[in-house]
């Protein structure tokens, strides 16, 4: 089927997207009255996302048929991970506490319980959400939403096989998934601008964070230096050097797995997205203790960073607001989810006064998973995007589970 689109070449498209974060970052850095004031109230990032988001919903670029967010999230965001954690203090991320993962955790919960809660609470306006036991059951088909929440594609890939989902109904889920988990990505980066208010607020504990961040400071202060030619490629070589070689590893870890142990697709290791992810975290872990964790003075943190904001564009191209109307019930069931999974969080986070921070990249880990948890993670501080990485690669492992029994919930719901 050909595009309606008026933009259907992939090199136009990446084209428009560069002159947005251009437009973005130029005028951000105006003294301008007028952009000081429009930043203000609006967040940089949150417009890299959301700008790009419109030529997907008015038709000027077909999402669908583009490759560039399959290009970005396979070789960008390897490289990014890569020279964003070669740098990384692994001892000071640590430190910062059991607080990151309570968190993480109450947003898997808030996910498992919140289904069966949306459910439960649009039936009293639509009672045909409830019953149904062919494969297009509604139920069936949220089991495949929180597959992906909780973990990733290859967590909702299993959950439609497990639970028997239909064609019809996993379609509509899967525009549910991207709509709904785009929304609250926006919500978590225009809060994470408002960070030091929200938290001042509440009363959250933010040392931890904030000795890491001026740990990372004082080491841009002491060794930065304006960087060479030779430093540029170096860093290039060792980010899309080490994207080549885990790439090469999950080509042969991820079929290997899936044709010797199936079993073990419930652990995500049949998936390649998943070794891919796992290897360069592991790879640039074990650099951070190497002397290339020097290229960070050169820069290597700014030139992830470029890629990172690539992969934004390429993710708010995806975003269809129009999409909405036309299975309106749905998403008004993702929304509801979202909002318990949501409100849970901020309940445990004001309880154990835990940072904005800890609320917002634990949410996205789940949600997001490990393309855009550094996401949020690095709308904070970059610093702290491997925090991000190292919760998303924690909800691979317990996605399936956890999808599991939210759908025996679901089941249970709506019989």
């Amino acid at each position: 089927m050909s595009s309606t689109a008026l933009v259907t070449n992939d090199a136009t498209a990446l084209g428009m997207l560069a002159a947005i974060l251009g437009f973005v970052f130029y005028t951000s850095g105006s003294r301008h009255p007028f952009w000081v004031k429009f930043y203000r109230f609006i967040p940089a990032l949150l417009l890299c996302y959301f700008l790009p988001s419109l030529l997907n919903t008015f038709g000027v670029i077909d999402s669908e048929a583009s490759k560039l967010y399959f290009v970005a999230s396979r070789y960008l965001l390897p490289a990014c991970l890569v020279l964003l954690i070669l740098s990384v203090d692994l001892k000071a991320i640590l430190g910062l506490g059991p607080k990151a993962v309570i968190m993480f955790l109450t947003g898997t919960l808030g996910i498992v319980i919140g289904g069966p809660i949306a459910l439960l609470l649009m039936s009293v306006f639509d009672p045909s959400l409830l019953g149904g036991h062919g494969p297009d059951a509604v139920w069936r088909g949220m089991t495949t939403l929180a597959g992906s929440w909780i973990g990733g594609g290859a967590n909702q890939a299993a959950m439609k096989e497990i639970y028997g989902v239909g064609g019809n109904i996993f379609s509509v889920m899967v525009t549910v998934d991207v709509i709904v988990a785009n929304i609250w990505m926006a919500v978590l980066l225009f809060m994470a601008s408002k960070a030091k208010e929200i938290d001042a607020r509440t009363g959250a504990d933010t040392s931890a964070i904030e000795t890491l961040k001026a740990k990372v400071e004082q080491y841009h202060a002491e060794n930065a230096r304006i960087p060479s030619l030779r430093d540029l490629m170096l860093i290039v070589a060792v980010g899309f050097g080490v994207t080549g070689m885990a790439h090469l590893a999950a080509d042969f870890l991820g079929p290997y797995f899936e044709a010797n142990y199936p079993w073990t697709e419930d652990y995500s290791l049949t998936s390649k997205f998943f070794w891919l992810v796992v290897i360069v975290t592991s790879i640039g872990l074990a650099m951070s203790f190497s002397p290339m964790r020097h290229l960070e003075a050169a820069g290597a943190s700014k030139v992830a960073s470029a890629f990172l904001y690539i992969l934004v564009a390429t993710i708010g191209l995806h975003m269809d607001v129009t999409k909405i109307a036309d299975t309106p019930v749905y998403f008004l069931v993702g929304i509801s989810w979202m909002l318990v999974h949501a409100g849970l969080m901020l309940l445990v986070a004001k309880l154990i006064r835990a940072p904005l921070f800890y609320m917002a990249v634990g949410s996205q880990a789940n949600v997001g998973g490990a393309a855009s948890a550094p996401v949020v993670a690095a709308a904070f501080h970059p610093a702290l995007a491997p925090v991000g990485v190292l919760l998303a690669v924690f909800g691979y492992a317990l996605g399936t589970y956890m999808a599991w029994l939210c759908g025996q919930l679901l089941q249970f719901v709506a019989a």
